[in-house]
């Protein structure tokens, strides 16, 4: 769109009522992307490139089925009644089930295995995702659900990494390089999001030489290392910044744009706040490579790659094609 009036995308479609578990299947599919409904048959989204081309989609499937499908765009002087909109794409109630179903998770929580709490957890931050990524008049629900997964994640922490490092008010200074090469670093062993983010970082853009030691506790540190990631450690959550982000802005690399999106990832997936929509298949793929890697060298290893990746994509452009 290239001016400040909002564009929007009305599909009419009809298929034959004979077509019933291939209308439900589109259906499901207009009602993931967020569509309502103005009557029988039309749909209407807000007008994006992605939504276009996810709607175009459906054309072709339900011509294929044998019906008929038109999809047009059209700014808001063709719709009557403009300031009615917000109110038929309310999410309220969809936030409002997921809050509960965050204090259902927050309760049984303590009773869990680790694995089990972390998967219905990880179902519960795609739930959110899937609600704001069809929130298009975003209003107090989304906050109060946002802070309700963070404060889950709080509540995983408690449980199952006791050794989660609590954030100090602190001014961050700015380090040479040049000082930190060829260093032990230090963090808690079988490292998780920020932890593995952080010392990807460090190998890639602060200390290439960098070797690192995995501390059964952080009372464990050597002297000669450089911790990071826990309670009293050299690198440590500073006010609202995570780890991963208190290195960057530490080593004056925050202004980096793939480095600057990592962090929004990373903050949200180890503190909670705004969901990024790659958040959850990242934390899946971390999941899958902590399962497999018992040693925490390999599991470094490993992850490094999909954080290059992670990195190359954010240089590349836009992962959602917005």
């Amino acid at each position: 769109m290239t001016d400040n009036v909002q564009h929007w995308l009305i599909l009419i479609m009809r298929l034959s009522g004979r077509a019933g578990t291939p209308r439900m299947r589109i259906w499901r599919a207009l009602r993931g992307l967020g569509a309502v409904v103005l009557r029988d048959g039309v749909y209407l989204l807000p007008a994006s490139p992605s939504r276009r081309e996810a709607l175009e989609l459906q054309v072709g499937a339900i011509r294929e089925l044998g019906g008929n499908a038109l999809l047009i765009e059209v700014d808001e002087s063709a719709i009557d009644s403009v300031d009615v909109l917000p109110s038929l794409f309310d999410r309220t109630p969809d936030f409002k089930a997921l809050r509960a179903a965050v204090v259902d998770w927050q309760q049984a929580c303590p009773q869990l295995e680790e694995r089990e709490a972390q998967r219905q957890l990880t179902q519960l931050q795609r739930r959110l995702q899937g609600i704001v990524e069809i929130d298009f008049y975003p209003g107090s629900e989304s906050k109060r659900a946002v802070m309700a997964l963070a404060d889950a994640e709080t509540v995983f922490n408690r449980c199952f990494v006791p050794d989660e490092p609590q954030p100090i008010q602190a001014e961050i200074p700015r380090l040479d390089h040049s000082a930190f090469r060829g260093r032990w670093w230090a963090t808690r062993r079988r490292p998780w999001v920020d932890r593995l983010a952080s010392a990807w970082l460090i190998k890639r853009f602060i200390d290439p030489e960098a070797r690192f030691v995995w501390l059964e506790h952080p009372s464990q540190c050597p002297t000669d290392a450089l911790g990071f990631d826990f309670d009293g450690a050299h690198f440590t959550h500073v006010d609202d910044k995570v780890t991963f982000e208190v290195l960057l802005a530490s080593f004056s690399l925050e202004t980096q744009a793939g480095l600057s999106r990592i962090a929004e990832l990373v903050h949200y997936l180890d503190v909670g706040g705004t969901p990024v929509p790659e958040a959850v298949g990242l934390k899946l793929m971390l999941a899958g490579a902590k399962e497999r890697c018992d040693d925490d060298d390999a599991l470094l290893q490993h992850t490094d790659m999909l954080f290059d990746d992670l990195y190359q994509a954010y240089l590349a452009g836009d992962p959602n094609g917005e």
